[in-house]
Parts: structure tokens; C-alpha cells; sequence
């Protein structure tokens, strides 16, 4: 008969082997907050919208077949709806390049929630005063900012947001040298599987005319993703903009604007390195 001592040894070592062959998927832990689209079956198809130069086309591109190699999720081009300097259209996310300006960011990506949970519009916003410049202006750099937005419209955190740690070969995980962090990895994947592969919704917000969010559209569920007009009345494109500072490092940030009721917009920020300015 085993001694009691042995026999917690035995579990432990039986509880150990289990984890070590359970799938990578339950390793995986960067939600952005749980939040996500609605939808009622996977794999689901996410608009993006091509308001962007040709300079960043061949880079949509590559963004939207590197996220659509998930297998809960895929993603498709189709032309762009923004309006003023990007502000969303329901049920999609729209992806905007422009000279925004000296004004330290080199990329955002902003989502809405209503109901406290779902997210019923993105933007990708990529600004060109900085990508314009020696430093950004490489496939690298924009591989990596245009991979990492869309990527937090997916419903994605970052996996790393130390700027000196070493490269993790993920687009969601900031850095000073981009070459080996321009695409997902596989933790990434297994993280959507985590976020959209556990359950289902009732109703949609993706590729729909939500109500709510300024537009004043149905989409046939009632008024469970209304939201309040102002939400959408402005571009959110500057910092006084973007309600209260939750997250602050040295080259990201993460902002929310409340609404109350559950209706919220969070802006991710990778700020421009001002050394390499």
C-alpha cells in the first residue's frame, strides 16, 4: 500500500503529465478584456475596410491572410467606408492611412463595445507622418503595426509589452526591431480559439448594420447593441479624445472612453520610438 506522502506524489506527477499534453491552446492567455464580436457559428468572416493608399495595400494584404490562417476566424478586403479620419462603420472594421501628425503615435486600433461585452465596430488607424520616415518606412515596420492593430480589433492584447525583451516572433509583441515580429504565431491562433471557440451568441455584430454607434441602423436582434450617437460623432484620432489612461508603457498605451451602460471605445497606442525620430 502506497504511504500518503507517496500517494500526493503520484497525483502530482499524474496532474503533471496531464497539463503537459494538453493542447498549446490552454496556454494561450491575451484577451483583450474578453471582448468580442458576436456571432452565431464559426469560423465567421470580419469585413475589413481598404482605406488605405496603395502603398499599404500589398500590407492589408499580408494583415488579412496572416488572421485569416485562424481556424475560428477569417478575414476579407472589401472597399472602404470610413468617414472624416476613420471613424467605423458597423459591423466591420475599417483600416485608414494618413499623415495624422506629429503627435507621437505610429498606429492605433480602436474598438466599440456595447452591452458590455461585444464589439460591434473597429478602426485601424496608421499614421504616415511617422511610417513617411526613414526609421518606419519598411515592409517590416508596417507588417508589424498594420498585424497588431487588427490584430486588437480581433479581440487580441499583446503577449509582451516589455520594448527590450527579446523577440517573441509575433506581430502582438512590441519591440525596437520588427524582422522577426511582422506576422501571428501560433499562440495568437490558439488565443482566438480561446476567445471564439468556447461558445456562441444569440445575435451578431459582424458584417451587420448594428443598432446603435451614431448610425441609427437595425440589425434584426432588437437593441441589445445599441449605443449612445455621441460614440461615433467624432474621429477619436488625438489623445484628449480618448478617455481615461488604463495601460502605460514606454512605446504602448491603452485607453478607455465610458459612455455608462456598457458602452465603451478602448484605443490601443504604439507610440513612434522619439529617439529614432
Amino acid at each position: 500500500m502506497f504511504s500518503l506522502s507517496r500517494r500526493h506524489s503520484t497525483v502530482a506527477l499524474l496532474v503533471a503529465c496531464a497539463i503537459a499534453t494538453l493542447p498549446s491552446v490552454a496556454l494561450a492567455n491575451h484577451s483583450w478584456g474578453g471582448y468580442h464580436w458576436a456571432r452565431t457559428s464559426n469560423p465567421f468572416t470580419l469585413k475589413l475596410g481598404d482605406n488605405v493608399s496603395s502603398t499599404w495595400d500589398s500590407i492589408l494584404v499580408t494583415t488579412s491572410s496572416d488572421w485569416s490562417k485562424s481556424t475560428v476566424l477569417d478575414t476579407t478586403i472589401v472597399p472602404g467606408q470610413a468617414k472624416g479620419r476613420c471613424r467605423p462603420t458597423s459591423g466591420r472594421v475599417e483600416v485608414c492611412n494618413a499623415a495624422y501628425g506629429n503627435n507621437n503615435w505610429l498606429g492605433l486600433a480602436q474598438i466599440w463595445i456595447t452591452d458590455g461585452t461585444h464589439i460591434t465596430q473597429g478602426a485601424v488607424k496608421l499614421n504616415d507622418t511617422y511610417f513617411n520616415t526613414p526609421t518606419y518606412n519598411t515592409t517590416a515596420w508596417r507588417n508589424l503595426v498594420s498585424c497588431q492593430e487588427v490584430g486588437h480589433t480581433l479581440g487580441l492584447d499583446h503577449q509582451d509589452t516589455n520594448f527590450d525583451n527579446p523577440n517573441l516572433g509575433t506581430c502582438m509583441d512590441y519591440t525596437s526591431n520588427p524582422g522577426t515580429n511582422q506576422h501571428p504565431n501560433q499562440h495568437d491562433y490558439d488565443e482566438l480559439v480561446l476567445i471564439y471557440g468556447g461558445h456562441l451568441d444569440s445575435s451578431t455584430t459582424v458584417g451587420q448594420s448594428v443598432s446603435g454607434p451614431g448610425n441609427g441602423q437595425g440589425n434584426g436582434h432588437g437593441d441589445e447593441h445599441a449605443a449612445p450617437p455621441a460614440m461615433n460623432q467624432i474621429d477619436f484620432d488625438s489623445p484628449g479624445q480618448w478617455g481615461q489612461l488604463l495601460r502605460n508603457s514606454r512605446h504602448n498605451s491603452l485607453y478607455e472612453l465610458d459612455f455608462g451602460g456598457g458602452n465603451k471605445i478602448f484605443t490601443f497606442v504604439i507610440w513612434a520610438n522619439e529617439d529614432d525620430e
